[in-house]
C-alpha cells in the first residue's frame, strides 16, 4: 500500500497548523485517513467472509495483514491461521481446470483514487479468477505445496528451457518466517529434492540432445559440403545441451569436450582449405585449453595462407601488367613501322 504518499501529505498539514513537537512519526495511525482505510479494509473482509469464497476471503485477510495500522491481535490471529487453508482450497479449484502455472495475480484493484497526485485511497482488492495454483500457494507462503505445482508443470513441458529456469530460481524473492526476536526474515531455500527432481529432467534432455548430436556428426566424413551441414546441425544441439548440462552437478563439460573432438576429426581431413573452418567453429564453442591453442593455430596459419594469397596475386598481377606493357611497347612500334611504310 502507498501510505507513504497519504502519511506524508497529512503530516504536512499538521506542520503547518500546530507546534512542530505534536507532530510525532509514531502518530500516523491515529489520522482520520488511516482509520477509514482500516474500516474499509476490515468491512471488506467481512462482506467476503459472507460471501463464503475462499479467494475473495484470501485477498481480503490478506489486505488486512498487510495494513500497518490494523493492530487488534486478535483479528490478526484468526487471518492469519485461516490464509493457507483458503490458499489450498482456491489453488485446489484452480489445479483441477488446468490453471497451474501463469504470471496473473491473485487480485486486481478496483476504486483506487489519487488527488495531485497523491493515493488518497488505495481501493478494493478483487480476486483474481485466472490466477493460477501455484500463484495461491505462492502468496500463501506455501511452499512446498507451490514447488509440488511447479514441478507438475515442468513434467508436462519437459523440453521449454525457459520456463525450467523459472522453475529453477523459483526461491528468488522468498522469505521463511519471521525471527519472533528480532522480526528478521532469511532467504527460503527450497528442499534439495526439488531441485533434484529438476536435474532429472536437465539430465534427460541433454542425454537426447547428445544421443542426436551423433547422428548430424556422422556427416563429418563426407564432403566438404556434407561437413558444412554436419558441423551446424552438430553445434546446435551441442549448445543446447550445454544450456541443460549448465543446471547438472558436472556442468556442460561433456558437450564442451565432444565439440573439441569433433574439431579434431575435421583436422585429420585432407581437405583443410574446405573444412578448417568449421574446426574453427567447433573449438569456438569448446573454449577448453586444448581448443584455444588448436584454434590459436588455425587462425595463424589461415593468417599466413592470407599473406601467402596476397603475394600470388600481386606477382601475378605484376606479371599481367609487363605483359600489358610489352604488349603495347609492340603495338606502338608496329604501327610507326606500318605508317613509315605506307608513307604517313
Amino acid at each position: 500500500m502507498t501510505r507513504f504518499h497519504i502519511l506524508w501529505s497529512a503530516l504536512l498539514i499538521l506542520a503547518l497548523t500546530v507546534p512542530p513537537q505534536a507532530v510525532r512519526a509514531d502518530d500516523e495511525c491515529v489520522l482520520d485517513e488511516f482509520q477509514a482505510i482500516v474500516k474499509k479494509e476490515l468491512a471488506a473482509a467481512a462482506a467476503a467472509e459472507k460471501s463464503g469464497k475462499p479467494a475473495d476471503m484470501f485477498v481480503a485477510y490478506q489486505a488486512v495483514l498487510e495494513d500497518d495500522c490494523m493492530r487488534d491481535k486478535t483479528i490478526q490471529t484468526r487471518y492469519r491461521a485461516a490464509l493457507p487453508k483458503l490458499a489450498r482450497d482456491v489453488a485446489k479449484a484452480a489445479e483441477a481446470k488446468g490453471q497451474l502455472y501463469s504470471k496473473e495475480p491473485i487480485y486486481t484493484v478496483v476504486g483506487a483514487k489519487e488527488k495531485d497526485g497523491v493515493v488518497v485511497d488505495p481501493g478494493t482488492r478483487r480476486a483474481n479468477e485466472r490466477a493460477s495454483a501455484f500463484a495461491w500457494l505462492e502468496a500463501s507462503g506455501d511452499y512446498n505445496e507451490a514447488n509440488r505445482v511447479m514441478l507438475k508443470v515442468v513434467r508436462s513441458r519437459p523440453e521449454d528451457l525457459e520456463f525450467f529456469r523459472t522453475a529453477w530460481e523459483v526461491d528468488r524473492g522468498r522469505y521463511g518466517p519471521a525471527d519472533p526476536k528480532t522480526g528478521e526474515r532469511k532467504p527460503y531455500v527450497s528442499p534439495v529434492g526439488y531441485h533434484q527432481e529438476l536435474q532429472k529432467i536437465a539430465a534427460a534432455n541433454a542425454d537426447r540432445l547428445m544421443k542426436a548430436e551423433e547422428k548430424d556428426a556422422a556427416g563429418l566424413s563426407g564432403n566438404a559440403a556434407a561437413v558444412g551441414m554436419a558441423t551446424a546441425g552438430s553445434l546446435e544441439k551441442l549448445k543446447k545441451a550445454s544450456e541443460w548440462m549448465k543446471f547438472l552437478p558436472d556442468g556442460d563439460k561433456p558437450a564442451r569436450a565432444r565439440a573439441e573432438q569433433r574439431g579434431d576429426t575435421i583436422l585429420k581431413r585432407s581437405d583443410p582449405t574446405f573444412t578448417h573452418m568449421n574446426a574453427k567453429a567447433y573449438y569456438e564453442f569448446a573454449g577448453t585449453p586444448k581448443a584455444r591453442e588448436k584454434l590459436a593455430q588455425l587462425e595463424k596459419k589461415s593468417e599466413e595462407s592470407q599473406r601467402a594469397l596476397e603475394k600470388s596475386s600481386k606477382k601475378v598481377e605484376g606479371a599481367i601488367t609487363e605483359k600489358s606493357a610489352a604488349d603495347q611497347k609492340k603495338f606502338q612500334k608496329g604501327k610507326a613501322d606500318l605508317e613509315k611504310e605506307l608513307g604517313f
